[in-house]
């Protein structure tokens, strides 16, 4: 009998690990899920992919009129995955300041809000190869009463305040040239920075030079205005141009080369450039050779 038991028990130990080994070898498999299977397998499989967006025009929004998310990252997302045979695109709305988190925690699989790449948020994320390429401008009252041309304005003038949108690059820019956190408003959105304008509460809005003439568009209010000229932010000496691209989790590398793979058929074709069209992206603002690795070579 005692002979029996040490067999029976010895048996569970050995079964206790292959077990052990089988799921050290699931776990470790990178970027893989609870089932197994890595992101582009599992929406592969599926047929379908989550994207997190901003509500952010043109970048990525829904329009209320037809009820569809579009802007420039959602319908060249659309294109790219219908290419991999990812037909349905789910799409996840969240504000910006949250879509990093977001895609981390797993709420979507890919950040298609037009994202600038940043070496900060290379330490946090990665990205596909640039989609974009766009500079800065500030909304400012009519008239420009503040005299506002660049951030560096905003500097000088100690009593001006300047809105950024929580998470955006802008206060990335703002904070590097030394602008003080007491001359920074943070607001969730771009209406409400736009509000903040109109108000008089700030003295500029920084954003990009898309984001500002559709919001001004839509506004249709005289009262506000682009303030021009305006001066890009310089730090470290480089001028500051931005380049957005798809995010992924860092664990996602074959997620992220599927797409690049895709995005280096499709960007600067004439069918991409027919599509971002509508949403104020031309043949200017192609990203050209800039690869993401160049954005984020000095993110450690």
């Amino acid at each position: 009998m005692d002979e029996e038991r040490s067999i029976t028990w010895a048996g569970v130990v050995a079964v206790i690990a292959i077990v052990s080994a089988v799921a050290a070898v699931v776990v470790t498999r990178p970027g893989s899920g609870s089932d197994g299977l890595t992101t582009i397998e599992r929406i592969r499989r599926q047929g379908s992919v989550r994207i997190g967006f901003a509500n952010e025009v043109p970048y990525g929004y829904l329009d209320t009129d037809t009820g569809r998310v579009t802007g420039e990252a959602p319908e060249i997302a659309r294109a790219v995955f219908a290419r991999m045979g990812i037909a349905d695109v789910e799409a996840v709305s969240t504000d910006f300041g949250s879509l990093i988190p977001g895609l981390e925690a797993g709420r979507f699989d890919v950040i298609a809000a037009g994202m600038y790449v940043t070496p900060e948020r290379c330490r946090q994320i990665a990205f596909s190869n640039p989609t974009y390429r766009i500079g800065e401008a500030l909304i400012v009252a009519r008239g420009n009463p503040a005299e506002l041309h660049g951030f560096e304005d905003v500097l000088a003038k100690r009593g001006v305040k300047l809105g950024v949108v929580a998470g955006a690059v802008e206060l990335t820019y703002a904070r590097r040239l030394g602008i003080p956190e007491n001359q920074l408003v943070l607001y969730g959105d771009n209406v409400s920075a736009l509000e903040g304008v109109r108000s008089g509460h700030i003295g500029a809005f920084a954003c990009t030079t898309l984001t500002a003439l559709s919001l001004l568009q839509r506004a249709e209010d005289a009262g506000l205005e682009l303030a021009e000229p305006m001066r890009q932010p310089i730090i470290d000496e480089v001028e500051q141009v931005g380049y957005g691209a798809f995010g992924i989790r860092r664990a996602d590398d074959g997620l992220r080369r599927a797409l690049n793979e895709q995005l280096a058929r499709f960007i600067g074709s004439a069918e991409h450039l027919d599509l971002v069209r509508p949403f104020g992206f031309a043949a200017a603002t192609l990203p050209g050779d800039t690869a993401t690795r160049d954005l984020c070579d000095t993110a450690g």
